[in-house]
């Protein structure tokens, strides 16, 4: 998807998620967070927690649980998507690790195929020992992780390098993650990789856009950025890092930011513009499921980020579940500077490239507004529906788009 061409405590007026629930208990705590936390739309303060939850990403215990009940009993859709998981041949235990001291996206030597390929394998064999107990399962994927944090030591090659730090990094930490504890793993090895490969590039993009206008590079480059720097405060109960992206999601002065990713907003529709929506669908559902990744690991730790700027992330995500579904909706023309120069470039119509394109980002935000927070969200709903069950890696083609997201939301989420 390349383009050519400090820890504070909450403010009064905003509650966390897991105070909230802490205080309030239950479905009505659950259901009045969104509207406590949409009140706000600058606040810098930080929000880490005073202890991170553990596991406490895109699976937190809740939600693993549920999965290994109802797998057990063989209800639906549940066991539809552990049907999924197990013919992935990612999820097999026979997997071979192929682990590289160097990898390369964009330029010459591109190797990064083999980087998620194996990560999403230990991924989908995390999830087989989580959900189903096998060990043969919970090997593989700690095998597989110490294999790569023994031998990565670099992720290069030209812009593209900031993409394969983000996206593989926020991934290899949530299988971290679901790791955790597990007999042989050598977590602080892992975590090791993470704070020396992967961190310095995402926080040198943060920091700098690779030397580009600020505009330049699409919100999702700063999502999977941002979705790897929280993931890896996480990981390593790092406050620090975890503030630093809640923050610039909150007020980043890249387009993953809220308010740049999310730029016109049609309220009386209940419907907002994505920022790339302009560009392909591919990339705009993309965005979907970066946004509805960073959310949930935030959900996790006790932040409602779902709810924030009064649902505008819900809106968007509405917008762009009603366009392909193949109904009409409003476009505002965008303009952004790109280059070094920040030359000007816009968007008069949205674009209809890749239009319909089956993504498994769906049922995580369905899942979330329909379910957990009971409101109508029509389009998402009906999206969701429409590639239940969801797959994962590999199931989506073989190329990198198809690896974007990790998938399986029907298992882990449906509620």
């Amino acid at each position: 998807m390349s383009r050519t061409s400090p820890h504070q405590h909450l403010p009064s007026t905003e509650l966390s998620r897991r105070g909230l629930l802490r205080t309030a208990g239950g479905l009505t705590a659950a259901l009045a967070v969104g509207a406590s936390a949409t009140a706000l739309t600058g606040s810098t303060a930080a929000a880490a927690p005073a202890t991170f939850t553990h596991p406490g990403m895109l699976h937190a215990y809740g939600e693993l649980n549920r999965a290994k009940v109802r797998v057990a009993a063989g209800n639906e859709p549940w066991l539809a998507g552990w049907n999924r998981l197990t013919a992935n041949s990612h999820s097999a235990a026979t997997w071979t690790a192929r682990p590289q001291a160097t990898i390369i996206r964009g330029g010459t030597g591109e190797n990064y195929g083999i980087l998620y390929n194996d990560i999403h394998a230990a991924y989908q064999n995390a999830l087989r020992w989580r959900i189903a107990g096998t060990m043969a399962h919970g090997d593989k994927a700690r095998d597989i992780l110490n294999a790569w944090s023994a031998t990565l030591t670099a992720v290069t090659g030209n812009a593209d390098r900031f993409l394969a730090a983000g996206i593989y990094g926020y991934q290899f930490a949530n299988v971290a993650e679901l790791m955790r504890g597990y007999s042989g793993f050598d977590l602080d090895r892992f975590k090791t990789m993470m704070l020396n490969v992967f961190y310095p590039l995402n926080n040198q993009f943060l920091n700098n856009h690779n030397d580009a206008c600020i505009t330049n590079y699409w919100a999702n480059w700063d999502l999977c950025t941002m979705n790897s720097v929280l993931a890896i405060g996480i990981l390593c109960d790092d406050a620090a890092k975890y503030d630093q992206a809640v923050n610039y999601f909150k007020n980043g002065a890249g387009n993953g930011s809220i308010n740049h990713a999310v730029p016109f907003v049609y309220d009386s529709q209940g419907l907002a513009q994505w920022q790339e929506s302009g560009r392909d669908q591919g990339h705009t559902m993309m965005g979907m499921g970066q946004m509805g990744t960073f959310c949930e690991m935030a959900w996790s730790q006790g932040e409602d980020l779902y709810g924030y700027g009064d649902n505008r992330f819900m809106k968007a995500a509405q917008y762009v579940a009603k366009y392909n579904l193949g109904q009409d909706v409003p476009f505002t023309t965008y303009t952004w500077g790109t280059g070094q120069n920040c030359a000007q470039q816009s968007h008069t119509v949205i674009s209809a490239a890749s239009r319909g394109q089956a993504r498994p980002v769906w049922d995580l935000l369905h899942y979330h507004y329909a379910r957990r927070r009971g409101l109508s969200v029509p389009y998402i709903t009906a999206m969701a529906e429409s590639v239940r069950p969801e797959g994962g890696g590999g199931d989506y083609g073989a190329n990198s788009g198809g690896f974007d997201q990790l998938g399986f939301g029907t298992l882990m989420y449906a509620k």
